[in-house]
Formats: C-alpha cells, structure tokens, sequence
C-alpha cells in the first residue's frame, strides 16, 4: 500500500502547475497550468491554435508524458482555481485523461470558456461543479473535499485528499484575508479540524517565501483603501485617468468600480481577458458593477471606447490590462500610442498590480512607465498587496495541519528551498519530512 506524489510542472518555476497523487491503483491530478514568462504571453495571449508537443517543448505547459509511465486510472482531474497557470494548459491536456474535471463554480465557468475557444484539440471530458466545504467521492478509496480559502480570484479552494492511505492537502495558492467583499474569510475550523484527524502530505506554494519582508499578507481590505487615498483626486480631475490590474482579480476590480461610482466618470473595462474573467463573474453574481461601468472585450469595441474617451477624457475611467509592460497587452499599446486615447500631460495612471519577478517583466514595466511619463503622464505604481501568504501565514498554516510531510511547490529552486528553511524553524528536516522535488521526479510513502 502507498501514496505516489508526482512533480509534473511548477516544481522548477513559477507556474505551469501540475501534479498528480496516486493512492494505490487510482490517481488524482491537480492543475494543468501554463508558464506565462516562457513566450511573449500576458492574460489577452491566444494559445488556442498551438499543439501541445509544440507547447511542451518550449515549456509553456507541463510535460505530463511522464503519466504513461504511472500505474493507475485517472478518477479525477482538480482544479484549485482559476488562474491561467492553474487552469491554461487544460484544453491541451484534459483530453488524454478519461477523467472529469473538477472545480468551484467561477472555476468550472473559466475552464469551460478555455475548452470552448480550444481550436487543436476536442476536449470532451465533464465539467464537474463543487461548492467550497463540499466532499465527493472520485473512488472507493478517495473522497475529494474542497476546503474555503482566499486568493487573488474569487472561490479559490484548498482540495482535499481522504483516502485510506492518509490525507493529503494541496494548497496553491492562497493567502489568509479575513476582510474580501466577493469571497467569505478561510474556514479556520475545518483546516483545524483536518489537522486534529491528521495529514499525511501537504503539497504547498512558495511564492512569498523567500520575501522576508512579506511577514503577513494585508488584507484587500488594505488594497482598497490605498487605492481610495490614490484615486479620490485624479477622478475629481478633468484629465485622462487609467487603472491597469489582473483581468482575474475581482475583488480589486470590484473595489475600484466601488470607488468609481460614486464620481461623475463612466468606467470602461477594456480587454478580452477583463471580458472573460469579469463577465463571467458578473454573470454568477460575483461581480457587482455599478450602471455606470461597461466591459469591452473584443479589439473593434476597445477602440470604439478609447476613442469615446480619447474625445472627453475628463468624464472616462480606464481599466485595463497590461500593467506587466506586455508589449501587446492594451496599456502598453496606449503607450506606445498604438491606440485612439493619447495620453497627455496631467493623466493619471495607476497601476494596482506589482512587477512580477522576472527580468523581461520589470523591463516591459520600466520600458512603459518611462514612455508613459515622457508624455506627461503622472504615474501611481504597486497601489497593490500580494494575493500570497506571507512567511508567518506559513507558519500558521503548518501549526493548523500539522503534515508529517511537506512537498514545496510552485516555484524556482530558491523558493523551494527557502521554504524548507522556514519548515525547519518549525521543527521538519529536508530529506526526513521536507521533500524537494524537480518536475519529473516523484516522492512515495509507503505504509
């Protein structure tokens, strides 16, 4: 009898998440994420005509080859939630899988439209909907629960493992905010709880664990009110005004819209990701927009709108994507005056959204900012806090589950690494009960 935790993807880098556990004859997947740094990608990036070897060998997706060589049936493909480098590589992969596809509502909702746009591949597996403190059973041997957690995205979950082997929890992403407006705090009591019965295995994200600074991640409640302080005097202003945030985060996207509506501006959101993320959202009740906000997705209705605003920039709220610098992403092109809204001395552009770490990153970011303000633009960077638990959000977790194993995840080396450093301060030992592991590689427990 064992339990078989496999590496596939995010095990050596930010993103490309997958990994598979085997508990004896049956396998449970989780994630099928894509690598946004390994080609020029942002959140408006259209995937959906490229073949998945191609795809693989620039390591954009996960190389779940590997799989061939697992013994067992697949019972279920889970979802933690709906990030592109949690769910981007699904419509490329889920096919070879005879196994249904498993997430919350607003997740389920964003993997369908994935699958629906996929143009190689005919992905025919069941969508399958579980609410946040639900179980099912995938086996006779393994009921799936899916714990509340937050995130920078609404309905994000921790995914339980009951098996007869042991339990095993897998937590990427989230962090502890107790005061978001779309999402309800962590269920404290059932971690406690899962954690009192005991863990086998917790497979767990390393995003903020080499930010020593990062000790506990504000809450967004922290992030609105920044963001208030930041943008009451550029909308009391007759110039241009722009925000730039995550298409997918909902509860900032809300919370500027919340601030907006009560000023004399309309709001456009412009993008196809902001239309695919948001409308969805609105669409389930997630997402309340004022009737003074609209979402322009396609590229004729994002110019009709930048034009409307280009024409009487006093009385418009831009919000866009691109905060990244992304070359083809809408608020770099505005940059680049690739667009009808020219910017002009006495703008106001807000970027609600960090430089994430990478050098083509804060290079596109610095490239932007530098056109931006050689145009006049006055610029408002990091109005932001991170979607990730902090150091000591860590440390909590691990005294809630108490896991008799750790396995770090969804990060490069040194995160794994600083991780562990933090887990031995907790009493763990890397090589005993602190598992590295590289994509490709597998660790078993044995019983």
């Amino acid at each position: 009898m064992s339990v078989e935790i496999i590496a596939i993807g995010g095990y050596q880098e930010v993103g490309k998440n997958m990994t598979a556990v085997r508990i004896n004859d049956d396998v449970v997947i989780f994630d099928m994420g894509i690598h946004l740094d390994r080609i020029s990608m942002h959140e408006d990036t259209d995937i959906d005509r490229m073949h998945s070897l191609d795809l693989i060998e620039r390591g954009v997706i996960p190389d779940d080859t590997l799989m061939k060589d697992v013994d067992g049936k697949v019972k279920g493909i889970v979802f933690s939630h709906g990030h592109l480098d949690h769910i981007g590589a699904v419509a490329k992969l889920a096919h070879r899988y005879d196994a249904p596809l498993i997430g919350t509502p607003y997740t389920a909702a964003l993997i369908e439209k994935q699958i629906k746009g996929e143009r190689k591949f005919k992905v025919t597996n069941p969508i399958k909907v579980l609410n946040p403190g639900s179980k099912v059973k995938l086996s006779k041997d393994i009921t799936l629960e899916f714990v509340q957690s937050t995130h920078s995205i609404p309905q994000a979950v921790f995914p339980v493992l009951h098996t007869s082997e042991g339990t095993i929890v897998y937590a990427l992403d989230f962090k502890f905010d107790n005061h978001q407006k779309v999402s309800p705090p962590p269920d404290y009591k059932r971690l406690k709880e899962i954690g009192k019965k005991g863990v086998l295995a917790l497979i767990v994200e390393t995003t903020n664990a080499k930010n020593y600074d990062e000790v506990k991640t504000h809450s967004e409640r922290v992030a609105k009110n920044i963001l208030e302080d930041v943008m009451r005097g550029p909308l009391q202003e007759k110039t241009g005004m722009i925000v730039t945030t995550f298409s997918s985060h909902v509860e900032r996207v809300q919370a500027i819209a919340d601030i907006a509506k009560k000023s004399h501006r309309e709001i456009f959101f412009l993008g196809r990701s902001m239309e695919r993320f948001c409308g969805i959202a609105q669409k389930l009740g997630i997402l309340n927009l004022p009737k003074n906000a609209s979402i322009y997705g396609s590229p004729k209705a994002v110019n009709k709108a930048l034009m409307k605003a280009d024409e009487d920039r006093a009385n418009y709220l831009l919000v866009t994507t691109g905060h990244q610098g992304e070359p083809d992403a809408l608020l770099p092109r505005i940059a680049n005056g690739r667009t009808p809204f020219n910017i002009k001395k006495g703008d106001n552009i807000i970027i609600s959204a960090p430089i994430i770490p990478n050098p083509t990153n804060a290079a596109n970011r610095h490239i932007m900012e530098r056109r931006l303000k050689l145009k006049g633009a006055r610029i408002y960077p990091n109005a932001h806090v991170s979607g990730h638990a902090g150091r000591e959000d860590h440390r909590e977790f691990l005294r809630m589950l108490k896991p008799q194993h750790i396995i770090p995840a969804h990060g490069d080396l040194s995160m794994l690494a600083a991780y562990a450093e933090l887990a031995e301060e907790e009493g763990y030992r890397i090589g005993y009960d602190i598992h590295i592991l590289r994509n490709a590689q597998a660790q078993v427990f044995k019983s």
